[in-house]
């Protein structure tokens, strides 16, 4: 038996789990294309998984050919839709060969999905993104208080290499409303060069936004966090190991939507050197 004081105990208990599951479903909001490896020979077989998480230790994604706007390739000066390979099967990956050298781009669109928040998770969630323009709005319009209701799509970007010729795939403008842009192949860096990356949200640069940076190598994931300049740009070094990833949250108001208030954009770009 269960006395009135405990179930209350437990009651509670319960809610803060629930809180904080929400909480770290929101945080760990990254989400990429991840390839089994970046660099392949002439028709190997490249298999790209769509992974959630953080620290590059994500899970499969739950979705499937529903979730998909638009999966595209891009090598060559060529453009090909690749939705048609991903099934109705929950979970399922991109499997595909490549004849021709060169880089390629693979740039993935999802549809929208709905979360709500309880107002102070959502809070923290916004700081930790570096959406000053919400938490504004919302302090401003007497909203810091409402639950967030918010619609979320995803666009995700990976550039793998095939054989030892370089193109200029990876500086394609894409369909993707977060666009992250490369400015150099990041496979003709030398270890220590530096990457200068140009960030498009709805075809404009994102000036003074937060970029995450991530770079996992030896089983360790190192983060940092830039401020994109006037141009929409960032800097950085990069050596030339392991797996890297750029990231950025947007977010803008949504004025006549019945459900959501909110529309955010997730992006990221991957690429590696093993």
């Amino acid at each position: 038996m269960v006395y009135p004081a405990a179930s209350i105990l437990l009651k509670k208990f319960f809610l803060v789990i629930s809180s904080l599951t929400i909480l770290s479903s929101l945080l760990a909001h990254e989400f990429w294309l991840s390839p089994d490896k970046y660099i392949y020979k002439r028709g190997e077989k490249i298999n790209v998984r769509f992974f959630t998480g953080e620290n590059f230790e994500g899970r499969n994604w739950k979705g499937n050919k529903e979730n998909i706007r638009s999966l595209k390739l891009y090598y060559g000066g060529v453009e090909d839709e690749l939705s048609e390979y991903i099934s109705d099967q929950p979970g399922d990956s991109l499997a595909l060969k490549m004849l021709d050298e060169g880089t390629n781009l693979i740039a993935y669109n999802s549809t929208d999905s709905f979360i709500e928040t309880e107002a102070s998770l959502f809070q923290e969630y916004l700081q930790e993104k570096g959406l000053m323009n919400v938490i504004d709005y919302r302090k401003e319009n007497n909203e810091s208080g409402s639950r967030g209701r918010e619609q979320y799509q995803r666009n995700a970007k990976t550039l793998v290499q095939i054989g030892t010729k370089k193109d200029n795939s990876h500086s394609i403008s894409t369909v993707l409303p977060v666009d992250i842009i490369p400015l150099t192949n990041p496979y003709n860096l030398k270890y220590q060069d530096s990457l200068k990356v140009k960030i498009f949200f709805l075809n404009s640069p994102a000036v003074n936004s937060l970029v995450r940076i991530w770079h996992h190598f030896n089983g360790k994931t190192v983060k940092s966090a830039l401020t994109s300049n006037e141009k929409g740009e960032i800097k950085f070094p990069v050596s030339t190991t392991g797996k890297w990833m750029v990231s950025m949250v947007k977010m803008i108001r949504l004025e006549y939507d019945p459900c959501a208030e909110w529309q955010s954009y997730w992006g990221s770009l991957t690429w590696g050197y093993q």
